[in-house]
């Protein structure tokens, strides 16, 4: 199986962005999470995006805030799929890393997520991997049939509760 890498550009990310490892962990996908920075390590940065492919990789997870050009930096290295999760961490709450990772240039597409969405963007990644492991796709729709049961069950407990008022 293909492995997902998670790069964050700071360690003030690491909270937000363990949800990421700890659902790909529960969906039995290998990651590996690294720090790494567009603007300060763009040497490092870039040599791992080109080596992503050879090195295992089947998509990348890239987390950052205010400038954002993580997601962006590793898109422009390698065609695997990124997925950019904007983190919030200036006073603009996140949109400027939003903005920054939404707005990629045509040709280096860089896939968005909601800001501090680590959780969507692993869930994101088992998908894209789902597309040749059945057993991937089998855990998502397990997970899909769990979630629909859990809210079948809370309009159930609302409408007695309703109609016992």
């Amino acid at each position: 199986m293909k492995k997902v890498a998670i790069i964050m550009g700071s360690d003030s990310d690491l909270p937000v962005v363990r949800k990421a490892l700890d659902t790909l962990t529960g969906y039995g996908v290998p990651a590996e999470m690294h720090i790494m920075s567009a603007h300060r390590t763009p040497a490092e940065t870039a040599r791992f995006a080109a080596e992503a492919r050879r090195n295992g990789f089947g998509v990348i997870l890239a987390a950052a805030g205010k400038a954002a050009h993580l997601a962006g930096a590793l898109a422009a290295g390698t065609t695997l799929p990124v997925i950019g999760i904007p983190m919030k961490s200036s006073d603009l709450g996140g949109m400027d890393a939003l903005l920054s990772t939404v707005q990629m240039p045509s040709g280096i597409p860089v896939a968005t997520v909601a800001i501090d969405g680590a959780v969507n963007a692993a869930l994101l990644a088992v998908q894209i991997l789902a597309v040749e492991d059945a057993s991937l796709a089998e855990k998502l729709d397990a997970a899909r049939a769990d979630m629909a049961a859990a809210v079948r069950k809370k309009e159930a407990a609302l409408q007695n509760e309703l109609s016992n008022a």
